[in-house]
């Protein structure tokens, strides 16, 4: 009887304790794309069709990780007694986390609207493209920094000595992310981007 009560004792830890493997897993392989997408953007007008590219492999991984931190949020503010006895993050953190989600998604969707659509509606959205990665970068940073060691240490406990509970699901929804990726990446490639062909001209 007291082993059943333990379980249920430690069922939230458990769940609070995947879900944040999970998240650094997913930030660990956005870290190396991102790194990738770095490269691209030092010279972006040669490297223009990988810079998409890496965009669209991004999209799956990035949207794995906005559910597994969206999920904690509304855990936690639900009052799920886990994620609560597991606290928030820092202030400053809780401060910049509405400017990183948003200004991700302006990202994205600004270097959506330029593939699609090239300059046929002005030049404004390549200033709205840059304007909102200049905010994303450095909010993003600070994101990053603060979060790495103890990232870093739930990586290497998922991926060293014995496998913990639901390791299985959360690398495969890790790969399956990537190889989504890749898949979305190669499909990108069927269509003939008005703005690629804009930057070969120029």
């Amino acid at each position: 009887m007291d082993k059943v009560l333990d379980r249920k004792r430690d069922a939230p830890e458990a769940g609070v304790s995947a879900n944040e493997r999970l998240t650094s897993l997913t930030g660990a392989l956005l870290f190396v794309l991102l790194g990738l997408m770095g490269i691209t953007v030092l010279s972006v007008r040669d490297l223009l069709p990988e810079h998409f590219l890496l965009g669209f492999a991004l999209l799956p991984p990035l949207a794995l990780k906005l559910a597994t931190t969206g999920y904690r949020f509304v855990r936690y503010y639900t009052g799920a007694p886990g994620y609560r006895l597991a606290g928030p993050p820092q202030l400053l953190l809780r401060m910049i986390a509405p400017v990183v989600v948003i200004s991700t998604l302006a990202v994205f969707a600004t270097g959506i609207e330029l593939w699609l659509f090239g300059l046929r509606f002005g030049s404004v959205w390549i200033e709205a493209h840059k304007l909102s990665f200049g905010i994303w970068l450095p909010a993003t940073a600070v994101h990053v920094l603060s979060y790495v060691n103890r990232s870093a240490t739930a990586v290497a406990e998922e991926v060293s000595g014995a496998p913990a509970a639901g390791a299985a699901t959360r690398r495969g929804l890790v790969i399956g992310s990537l190889v989504a990726g890749a898949v979305l990446a190669l499909a990108s490639l069927t269509y003939a981007s008005p703005f690629i062909f804009f930057g070969d001209a120029g």
